[in-house]
């Protein structure tokens, strides 16, 4: 705060405008002053990209909860870098309106958006339409952004200055993805990473609105290639006029010298952006790993990148040179790249394995991109100075274009984890009995037929082969099944079965069994004489036909002879009509009762059993439901997985051919090749500047 305080007050060199509308300072900072700004710059990018990316550590759960397809997912990503790369061009007007409000005045926004918007979304559609705005402030940001890192960083600090601003994304994810690992399992909502976030951005908006500002442009416009240049930068800036300066600026920058090598990035960057956004997503549905697992992996490689591009910086610093780290940058990447595309394909590679060759791409990408951003800034303003938002507009917005086709390109050439995203956590779930629609005992029933697809057939099969057995078990009463299992023989335990399959009183049931083992004889010798003789005889006992008849019949049915069938009917005679007439209402019905009950304790057990087990559960309408969604998607799924590791390799293929693509490029741009030359001509500048001081002193 005492930095700016000084530099707002002091007598002005120059005409700026000062307040929270101007920012501007006339005079370049010194370097206590100059690396506060340049550090809210790096932190401001870094927060910027910690919003923008938050997304992709909880995308399997943004994808369930708000009902969005993997390729709905991609589609946000699209329309959202879509505005990005429109946005990134209007920035290019921050030549003219200056980068500091910018900056702090879209941190504002963006804070504001991740954290009562973004956290708060209920459909995909406000999800969509919330990310689309954060990405168009994001994309005018961070054009803003590097353009204030050149501002505040002469040529001879320039990779190490654009090292540092380069933490911005890779510490971004890096953040993303270390918030995620250590939260999501005591916050498994997806909303909490949001509201962290959101947070964070509004806390780094208060800082860069007390602390930030910014070059008023006739000091900006300028060549700076060292810090000894201060004095002759701030004595010519009296005679410029920034209007003239931008004059046709739109018309230099796109030159096939500054357009070719912002396409060619923008190809290198291909791995780095996928990453970003579906490095979760890759590992959990080709590798299984949960999300946690899989945002530490992607730990080592921001973790790595961040340390990376601080040392190519200052490296290329001290040689003064960037190309020769771009060649070594991009080919140790590309190596990377190569052996994490055969890696995908080959199911037995370990956790670590991984880690070692991200950390190849990590540190040839850091080389590659450090070195790039200083010698893009540099070809930049070799060709107009004062133009350099406009040069880096033409970077952002093609950068954002080629993210966009890269993405369309991505849902054609990995269909599989659409369906492996969008399907595949609920075939999971119900194969694995953790469907959070279904009770345990559903779950249960799924699970096993997930398991055991037999287990349907066979209990269709054994449902019709004892379907009257089933029919008399469904009578008894859970008790009464458990007490026939545990004691069979049991009398009482008889009776109440009887009774529940007969629907006869239990006391009659006790009745009706006790008169029948009484008149055992005797009801034999009934069951042969016909009802209307049995009748004729409890209205008459003395009826000689009718006794005639039965003595006949006992005869016949038993193979009796007279006498015998004779001394029958008279034992029959001997039972008292009360028991005759009560058994006459209840024998049959028991009867039936007591053989259903013999023919159910027939059935085999291990039948019982599993009939019920699943046989209820694959009745319930929920249960059958969630089987034939599963017999539907599983198919698919299991396809898919099959599929995915070769079209994710297919992908990784393509990305290297963007990072070959970018080497031929590396020629068009500003710099030397040989550290020799290159002092060279910081010497010749030097003395040059030596011969300028006089004059501009005077």
């Amino acid at each position: 705060m005492s930095a700016s305080t000084a530099a707002d007050t002091a007598p002005p060199l120059i005409g700026v405008r000062r307040g929270i509308w101007g920012r501007q300072l006339d005079r370049y900072p010194d370097n206590g002053p100059r690396s506060f700004y340049l550090g809210i710059v790096v932190l401001a990018t870094v927060v910027l990209y910690y919003e923008l990316y938050v997304g992709g550590s909880v995308g399997t759960k943004l994808t369930s909860q708000l009902h969005m397809s993997l390729t709905y997912f991609i589609f946000i990503s699209i329309v959202g870098n879509a505005a990005g790369a429109l946005a990134s061009v209007l920035a290019g007007l921050a030549d003219r309106w200056g980068r500091a409000n910018l900056v702090v005045y879209g941190l504002g926004a963006t804070g504001a958006l991740v954290l009562f918007g973004q956290a708060n979304a209920h459909s995909k559609e406000a999800f969509l339409v919330l990310t689309v705005l954060v990405s168009f402030v994001e994309g005018m940001i961070l054009v803003a952004t590097p353009a204030l890192i050149r501002d505040f960083s002469p040529q001879l600090g320039r990779a190490s200055a654009m090292g540092f601003w380069t933490l911005g994304p890779v510490v971004g994810s890096l953040v993303v993805s270390e918030v995620s690992s250590h939260t999501l399992a005591s916050h498994p909502d997806w909303q909490f990473q949001f509201r962290v976030c959101g947070v964070v951005g509004l806390a780094m908006f208060a800082v860069a609105f007390v602390g930030l500002r910014e070059l008023a442009p006739p000091l900006r416009d300028q060549l700076m290639v060292s810090l000894r240049d201060r004095a002759l930068i701030e004595a010519r800036a009296r005679g410029i006029d920034p209007e003239e300066a931008l004059r046709g600026h739109w018309r230099q920058m796109l030159r096939l010298n500054i357009v070719g090598p912002a396409f060619a990035i923008s190809m290198f960057l291909l791995f780095y952006y996928i990453a970003v956004g579906f490095f979760t997503v890759f590992f959990s549905t080709v590798f299984s790993y949960p999300l946690a697992r899989a945002n530490a992996l992607a730990n080592w490689y921001w973790g790595i990148q961040a340390i990376a591009l601080i040392v190519v910086g200052v490296l290329s610093d001290w040689t003064k040179v960037r190309k020769p780290f771009m060649i070594v940058g991009a080919l140790t990447s590309a190596v990377g790249v190569t052996l994490f595309a055969v890696a995908t394909t080959d199911t037995s590679t370990g956790y670590y394995h991984f880690v070692a060759i991200i950390a190849l791409i990590a540190v040839g990408g850091a080389m590659a991109f450090a070195a790039w951003m200083a010698a893009f800034t540099e070809t930049v303003e070799a060709r107009n100075p004062a133009a350099t938002a406009t040069g880096l507009a033409v970077w952002g917005g093609t950068l954002r274009t080629v993210v966009v086709l890269a993405l369309v390109g991505l849902i054609q050439v990995i269909p599989a984890a659409s369906t492996l995203v969008d399907k595949g956590s609920q075939v999971v779930a119900s194969a694995s009995g953790q469907d959070p629609a279904l009770s345990t005992s559903q779950n249960a029933v799924v699970k096993a037929v997930a398991a055991d697809p037999t287990i349907v057939t066979r209990a269709k099969a054994l449902g019709n082969q004892y379907k009257s057995e089933l029919a008399t078990a469904a009578k008894l009463k859970p008790a009464t099944s458990a007490a026939l299992t545990t004691s069979p023989g049991n009398g009482a335990t008889q009776a109440e079965a009887v009774s529940e399959i007969s629907g006869v009183a239990f006391p009659d049931v006790e009745q009706t069994m006790a008169l029948s083992a009484q008149y055992k004889d005797q009801l034999t010798t009934a069951s042969v004489i016909a009802p209307a003789v049995q009748a004729a005889l409890l209205a008459n006992p003395k009826d000689t036909a009718a006794r005639t008849r039965a003595v006949g019949e006992i005869a016949t049915g038993l193979r009796l002879s007279p006498s015998q069938a004779a001394a029958k009917l008279k034992a029959l005679a001997q039972v008292p009509a009360a028991d005759l007439v009560f058994l006459s209402a209840h024998a049959k019905p028991v009867q039936n009762a007591a053989s259903q009950l013999t023919a159910l304790a027939a059935v085999p057990s291990a039948d019982l059993s599993f009939l019920s087990t699943y046989g209820p559960g694959l009745q319930d309408p929920k249960v059958a439901t969630a089987l034939e969604r599963l017999q539907s998607q599983a198919p698919e799924v299991r396809t898919a997985a099959k599929d995915a590791p070769s079209q994710w390799q297919t992908w990784w293929w393509v990305c290297l051919a963007g990072q070959l693509l970018f080497l031929p490029f590396i020629w068009l741009m500003a710099g030397r090749w040989s550290p020799a030359k290159a002092r060279a001509d910081a010497r010749a500048h030097q003395e040059s500047l030596d011969q300028q001081a006089p004059a501009a002193a005077a």
